[in-house]
Order: C-alpha cells, then sequence, then structure tokens
C-alpha cells in the first residue's frame, strides 16, 4: 500500500505554516505551533489517530491565538484531504466515546466529502491556560471544513476544561483512525462518489 500523506504550505500576513501529514499506523507529533496547549493537543491527536504531523508555524501572537490555531486546522484538513485521496476502500464512519477522567465526549466522523461540523461542547471556564476554549470550535470547524468531512462531537459530562478538550482531540483521533482504514477496493458510497 503507498503511503497515504498531504503536504500544504500557507503564508498569510497573520500566519506562516509548512505541514505534512501522513496516514500511518503509528502516530507522532514534531514541530510546534507557537502555542503550549495546541502542540498538546495536536500530538494527542497524532498518536491516537496512528498519523504523523510534521509542522512548522509562525503567527501573530500579540494579536491572539485565533488566527495560528484555525489556519493549522484548515492546513490540516486540507492536508488530510489531500492523504485520504480517492477515498477508495476505507471505512469511511468511526465513533467512540472517549472518557478523560470525568469528561465523557462522543466524537462521530463520516468522511463524506461533504464539510459539517455540529458539536455542543461546554466549557466551563473561557480559558485553559492562555488558551482561549473556544478555539477548540475554531480548530475543528476548520479542519472539517478543509478536509471535506462531517464531524459531530457531542459532551455528556465534563468539569475541568483541559479534561473536554483532550476527550475531543482524542476522541476525534481515535475516529479517525478507525475511518481512514482500507478495508477493501471500492467507494463506500451508493453513489460511487464520495
Amino acid at each position: 500500500m503507498t503511503l497515504r500523506q498531504g503536504k500544504v504550505e500557507r503564508k498569510t500576513n497573520e500566519t506562516s505554516i509548512k505541514l505534512e501529514l501522513s496516514l500511518g499506523k503509528e502516530g507522532s507529533f514534531q514541530g510546534s505551533s507557537g502555542v503550549g496547549f495546541l502542540d498538546h493537543m495536536l500530538e494527542l491527536l497524532s498518536i491516537h489517530s496512528g498519523f504523523r504531523l510534521n509542522m512548522e508555524a509562525v503567527g501573530d501572537f500579540d494579536v491572539d491565538f485565533h488566527h495560528i490555531v484555525e489556519d493549522i486546522g484548515l492546513c490540516m484538513g486540507k492536508a488530510f484531504e489531500e492523504a485520504i485521496g480517492d477515498k477508495k476502500g476505507i471505512i469511511r464512519y468511526g465513533s467512540i466515546i472517549l472518557p478523560m477522567d470525568e469528561a465523557l465526549v462522543l466524537c462521530i466522523v463520516d468522511i463524506s466529502g461533504r464539510s459539517g461540523y455540529y458539536t455542543d461542547l461546554n466549557f466551563p471556564t473561557e480559558k485553559i491556560g492562555q488558551f482561549d476554549s473556544q478555539l477548540v470550535d475554531v480548530f475543528w470547524q476548520a479542519f472539517a471544513q478543509e478536509a471535506r468531512i462531517t464531524l459531530h462531537i457531542k459532551q455528556f459530562s465534563g468539569e475541568n476544561s483541559h479534561h473536554i478538550a483532550e476527550a475531543t482531540f482524542k476522541g476525534i483521533g481515535r475516529a479517525l483512525r478507525k475511518a481512514v482504514c482500507v478495508v477493501g477496493e471500492t467507494i463506500p458510497s451508493s453513489k460511487g462518489v464520495l
């Protein structure tokens, strides 16, 4: 089987990002976003998805973290869409209910070719350290948009914002890991295309 990978470079007045994503069996994260909490979440995502993520990123941190978080989400989504290729033989769907201590989050992925992001995450604090809690949604919205996937996240419980975010990134990683598995040779759709 050929290596499934995507490479993206994005340069704007707000950010500069070089990113390579490989869909493999053993995940790893190398590089830095310049945002400690995001790096922690990306490492968890990489490990639980089995994806290899290499990244160089610089952003306008004097403004805030919004631009870098959104643009990394866009780049990762685009790299994922490139890596998944023609989607022949993939399982297409993946889901998990993931616990992280008191937090319990349902993550569902459909590699549908249609962008959709549906969530009811409810963070009890506005910040996780210096990171705005709402940026978790910003990241996944951007990822789903460019990956052209449908992504559902439903939070059943959680009192600690860090744990809720962690359950989300680990859960989506696990759901993506299932969805990208190749088990056949045909497009998993009655339409014949995704």
